[in-house]
């Protein structure tokens, strides 16, 4: 048992967290939302009324926050986290921001000799409250020795990419492939629609075929194939719109700094970014197959 603590407890951070005190850590959190620690209250866990309370004495410090300058936020500076944990803590940011942001933190760790490990993840909110995430962790060798016993917890599949940041850019990748399958999967099916093809059937032939891909088989688009997906639930989410727009910009950012033409990405990202302002931001991804319908 671990002694654990968790900050940001909204979509994914929540569940995850639950998922550590199942496992039977001593997990302490904190959030903005009384509404997400009294829940984490119920599940067992401690409540801290601030980060720096939360983290005290802890062997491991989690986080899963919106965007990098709330990760900069709470982890830089005299008044940071990094300043207050004691030499041996493991630092793991699940929040998905940018490589940059990522970089810094894990350089400021290392000079004070904290182990941090930027650790994205993969699989949304069902995998979350289901502890089948897939983790995707940039650091030192023995911080991910020590991020794998606490990591196993919440996910099945856990991945060293490489030094700090190499996880965000590991999901930047990720989430780019996608956003661009997604898109071609819903004009595949579109296309063999307007001509006639059931699209279940259709979904059937490419699944058995080189067209098979995760968003085919996994999470088909097109409503009435697949029961339990978005699309035969008026897409309610699953992974939204805005959420995809924002990895497809941190995508657009990695590209940029490694000066890599990604035409595919960038197109990806243009269409997703007009879907979000013709207000679907709320809305599944896989509805991106309507935009292609109008």
């Amino acid at each position: 048992m671990a002694k654990v603590a968790f900050i940001g407890l909204g979509n994914m951070g929540g569940p995850m967290a639950i998922n550590l005190v199942k496992a039977g850590h001593d997990v302490t959190v904190f959030d903005l939302s009384e509404q997400a620690c009294s829940q984490l209250r119920e599940a067992g866990a401690g409540v801290a009324a601030s980060a720096a309370e939360a983290a005290r004495g802890v062997d491991y410090v989690l986080s899963m926050l919106p965007a990098g300058k709330h990760v900069a936020g709470v982890y830089l500076g005299d008044d940071g986290l990094l300043a207050q944990l004691k030499g041996d803590t493991t630092v793991l940011d699940c929040s998905t921001i940018d490589a940059a942001t990522a970089r810094q933190v894990g350089e400021a760790a290392a000079a004070m000799g904290i182990g941090f490990m930027d650790s994205p993840v993969s699989g949304g909110v069902a995998a979350a409250a289901a502890g089948t995430l897939a983790f995707m962790c940039g650091g030192s060798a023995e911080a991910f020795s020590k991020a794998e016993l606490i990591l196993g917890d919440m996910g099945k599949n856990i991945f060293h990419a490489g030094p700090a940041g190499a996880g965000q850019v590991a999901k930047g990748c990720n989430n780019m492939l996608l956003a661009i399958h997604m898109i071609g999967t819903c004009e595949a099916l579109e296309m063999g629609a307007r001509n006639g093809l059931d699209p279940k059937v259709l979904s059937q032939i490419m699944l058995a075929s080189s067209g098979r891909n995760w968003s085919l088989e996994v999470y088909n688009p097109y409503p009435g194939v697949m029961e339990n997906a978005p699309a035969s639930n008026d897409y309610k989410p699953g992974f939204m719109v805005d959420l995809m727009a924002k990895d497809l910009g941190l995508a657009m950012e990695i590209a940029k700094q490694c000066d890599f033409d990604n035409p595919m990405g960038q197109l990806a990202r243009e269409l997703y970014s007009q879907h979000q302002e013709a207000g679907n931001g709320q809305r599944d991804f896989s509805s991106i197959l309507q935009k292609l319908q109008d």
